[in-house]
Parts: structure tokens; sequence; C-alpha cells
């Protein structure tokens, strides 16, 4: 028996949460087992559990989109009992057993090494969240972005996928523009390195075709209105990286900025992301992360803990990253 949330689908196709004991039998089949020692509470983990969006693909359901932990068994050959090894994506979570979870049994082609440098506890601060980030930073840089080029854009910059990227893009030297709905958070951004915080409500409502030029590039996880404004006020052959959707799933924006200043509109996929890249996005947080600031982005709860604070996360009463103390059993 393991610890583990379970998702079922009530009556009325409500969402039930409960933290259950589940027989070991019951893991989905597949080559490579997992003692999870680390998971994280991600935007889709927080809306399976509280029911808020059709996020989960098969019933029951264990949530949890990431997790870091040792093979305890495996069929694959890329991979030995003793292995430290992190995963994200690839539909764990949604339509396959995740992370919130004592144990775990997935693919080993969906899996990496643990990188050089992290912790387990630390990849997880990391997580699907930072992941992502880091592929938005590694696409703005294969466009030619350099950390001369002007100021920066991070939008949903106090949640997870923000805090890291204004993390990120400020090591490497980036002017970081940050733009939060929690303007009480200003501190808090640029104690992870940005240069100014703006409001949100600057970008959050519907703007024109073309703005002032003003950013180099931009990290969006928010979409809707604001990645249509971040894309007005790209400056001439810049780029944009979208990654989310907190404002909204639609793109009210006209096509002037990619056609009048040749702006680049880059969509990043962090779900099923081939292994070689994804090595290099964990080498690269390993190297460039600054561990000081994952730590003051990072609040850790017990697994027991972890339904109740779903809401709350929803609400946006929570900054950076939630990590989740996964007891050993």
């Amino acid at each position: 028996m393991f610890k583990a949330i379970v998702l079922e689908q009530g009556e009325g196709g409500h969402t039930i949460a409960r933290l259950s004991d589940v027989e070991e039998a019951a893991l989905p089949q597949a080559d490579v087992r997992v003692a999870v020692r680390w998971s994280s509470l991600n935007y889709k983990d927080a809306l399976a559990i509280t029911g808020r969006s059709p996020i989960v693909r098969k019933w029951p359901m264990v949530p949890g989109i990431d997790f870091a932990g040792v093979v305890e068994h495996s069929e694959h050959p890329d991979w030995k009992a003793g292995d430290n090894v992190v995963l994200t994506g690839f539909g764990v979570g949604e339509s396959h057993w995740g992370g919130l979870s004592q144990r775990a049994a997935v693919k080993g082609d969906w899996l990496v090494g643990l990188p050089a440098g992290l912790q387990a506890q630390q990849a997880m601060a990391v997580g699907t969240a930072g992941f992502t980030a880091m592929l938005c930073l590694m696409a703005l840089e294969r466009h030619g972005l350099k950390p001369g080029d002007g100021e920066v854009l991070v939008t949903g910059a106090s949640g997870g996928v923000g805090s890291v990227a204004v993390a990120l893009l400020a090591k490497l030297g980036y002017r970081v523009v940050a733009s939060t709905g929690r303007l009480a958070e200003t501190d808090y951004l640029k104690s992870l390195g940005a240069e100014s915080v703006i409001d949100r409500a600057t970008l959050s409502e519907s703007g024109r075709p073309l703005a002032k030029e003003r950013w180099a590039g931009v990290v969006d996880s928010v979409g809707s209105h604001t990645l249509a404004n971040a894309c007005a006020a790209t400056r001439e052959n810049g780029a944009v990286a979208a990654c989310g959707l907190a404002q909204g799933m639609d793109f009210p924006a006209t096509v002037a900025p990619f056609i009048l200043r040749g702006v680049t509109l880059y969509g990043i996929n962090s779900v099923t992301v081939a292994r070689q890249p994804r090595e290099q996005a964990w080498a690269r947080i390993a190297r460039d992360m600054p561990l000081d600031h994952l730590a003051a982005m990072t609040q850790t709860v017990r697994l027991d803990e972890v339904i109740g604070v779903a809401p709350r996360f929803l609400d946006g009463q929570v900054r950076g990253r939630i990590v989740v103390d996964i007891p050993a059993g």
C-alpha cells in the first residue's frame, strides 16, 4: 500500500479529491516504477484537484504533473534501481497517474536524470513551471536576444513560471520588467532581480494594434489581452515566448506587430519535449538558476496539505512555487 491523492468523479461530474491508501497493483502498467520523494503543486494540478477545469482525462486519477524520486524497478534500458530521476509533462497527472503519490509507474522515455548540481527538492522547486520558463528563455536566445538588447517583460511574474523567469533572466544580465496583479509583491520580485515592476492592469485590457516599441523580448504566461498588448509593444524584430493562459485562451490581437515590425511569437510546449532538448534545458537550469533565489520563491507543504492549498493557489493567494514533501513509504 502507498499514500496518494486520488481524484474521482462524483455525481453531477464534480471532482472528489481524497488522500487515500492505494494498492501497489493499482499502479498503471509501465516499464519504470519510482519511489517519489518530492513533487509540486502546479496550476494544472490545482485545477484538477478543485475540478475548476476539465484537466483530468481518465478516472480515477492521481494528480501531479511532475515529480522527483528514485527508481525502484526498471525494465527500460536507460534506467536502473537507485537512479535519481525527474519527470515533467507527458500527460502525467492528466491521463496517466502522476506525482502526488508515494509511488509512480511511468514510461522510461519520459524521465531524465536528476542533473548534477541540483537536489531532488530543488528540482521540484523548479518543476514544470521553471522548466517551462527555461524553454522560453532558450527560445528567446535562439532568436538572438542578448542581455544588452533592452528590457525583457515577464508577465504573471509572481507565479511559478514568472518567478523563475525573472530570476533566470536577471542572473544572466537581462533588464527585467515584471508585470503582476499583486503590487504588494514588488519587493519580492525586485529581490529576484526585476529592475522594475508594473501593474498587470496596464496590459490586461483591450489595447491598440501597435503600441510604442518597448520590449526586446517577452516571457508571457498569461495569454489573452496581456499577450496581445505585449506583442503590440515589442520592438522591431523582437520575440515573444508564450507559454500560458492564466487570463484566457483567446488572443485578441491583429497581425500588425508581425507584419509591420517583424515580431516573432514562439509557442512554448513543455509537455512533450524530446529527450535531448529536455536534458539541455535541465542542464541549463542546474547551471543558471540562482539557488538562493529559488529558496526564496519556494514554499513547502506536506502531501496531506495539498488538497487544502489548491483553492488558495487558484485564487492568487500563493506566490512562487509550492514544493510537496512526499513521505517515505
